[in-house]
């Protein structure tokens, strides 16, 4: 059975790739396909991780099918096709320099490698270390916007872009266990 479901979630991944790379007949090197045209296979509360990867890998398509910059744009836009409630893209340059945050865009440019969440962990070098690697899970706390920026649990998916930037996503996972007495703010 897992066998099954893994097949039909890589035919889901080709099938969306496909989709977002724009197999129709263009001029080379431009692309027809604008964020609004995008069709995100993800509903407004997801609870589920193979929704989560299927999300991320949307977006990384659309990375490598469009310039960094538009791209970039896209996934900041809160009205835009990569904001679905609480789950939203980011990215980041693997020296830890934020890219894109939707719901904190005063963080953009801001280097938060050394940032540690409020249980002491530093998050964003844990999902650098995984997208290096190429892609997977990391848990954390954070806020969430669908909350009032409550710091709630989080489980993130994280897929490197190429090799000077990832993109990732993630389910809030409820509420965060008190926080450790050493703990930075987890808004630095």
């Amino acid at each position: 059975m897992r066998t099954r479901s893994l097949s039909f979630l890589v035919l889901l991944v080709i099938g969306a790739s496909l989709l977002i790379a724009g197999c129709v007949q263009s001029q080379p090197g431009v692309s027809n396909t604008t964020p609004a045209q995008i069709s995100i296979p993800l509903q407004t509360n997801v609870n589920s991780q193979e929704a989560l990867v299927s999300f991320v890998d949307t977006a990384v398509a659309y990375a490598q099918a469009h310039d960094k910059d538009k791209a970039l744009a896209a996934f900041s836009n809160q009205s835009g096709p990569f904001v679905k409630g609480d789950i939203y893209v980011f990215a980041y340059d693997f020296n830890g320099t934020t890219l894109a945050l939707p719901f904190q865009p005063e963080l953009v440019g801001v280097n938060r490698l050394d940032v540690t969440d409020s249980q002491g962990e530093f998050f964003v070098r844990d999902q650098r270390d995984v997208a290096r690697n190429g892609s997977g899970f990391v848990n954390y706390t954070y806020l969430n916007p669908a909350h009032n920026n409550t710091v709630e649990s989080k489980l993130s998916y994280v897929e490197k872009v190429d090799d000077t930037w990832y993109l990732g996503s993630g389910i809030y996972t409820g509420p965060a266990a008190p926080a450790t007495a050493n703990a930075q703010a987890v808004s630095k």
